[in-house]
């Protein structure tokens, strides 16, 4: 019996893990207000990935004209836990942040 139970616990953690991911489907797919000044879109697979950006033209007609980004994304990895990031990419670069990344002192 406890076999039984052991085997049905091991089989619920592989289905829940996904499986491999070139046998994943996209479930969501948002793709709202892309045009000249901006965009926004969201993504989201049966894997467990998901991944959400905006976008805005920011300083038009100026020196400094270029675009501010800001967006999530998660997985899951290998050892079955959730990594989420959220970012900002702007005139001060790339910035992401998460649980699992190491801050600078």
């Amino acid at each position: 019996m406890k076999f039984v139970i052991v085997l049905s616990a091991l089989l619920a953690v592989a289905l829940a893990a996904g499986g491999d991911p070139k046998d994943a489907t996209v479930v969501r797919y948002d793709n709202d207000n892309i045009g000249v000044d901006g965009y926004k879109f969201g993504v989201e697979t049966s894997d467990g990935k998901k991944h959400d950006e905006s976008g805005q033209l920011k300083n038009v007609g100026s020196e400094q004209e270029g675009i501010a980004v800001q967006g999530s994304f998660s997985y899951v990895g290998d050892d079955g836990q959730t990594y989420s990031v959220s970012y900002v990419a702007d005139e001060n670069g790339f910035q992401p942040q998460g649980a699992h990344i190491p801050v600078a002192p």
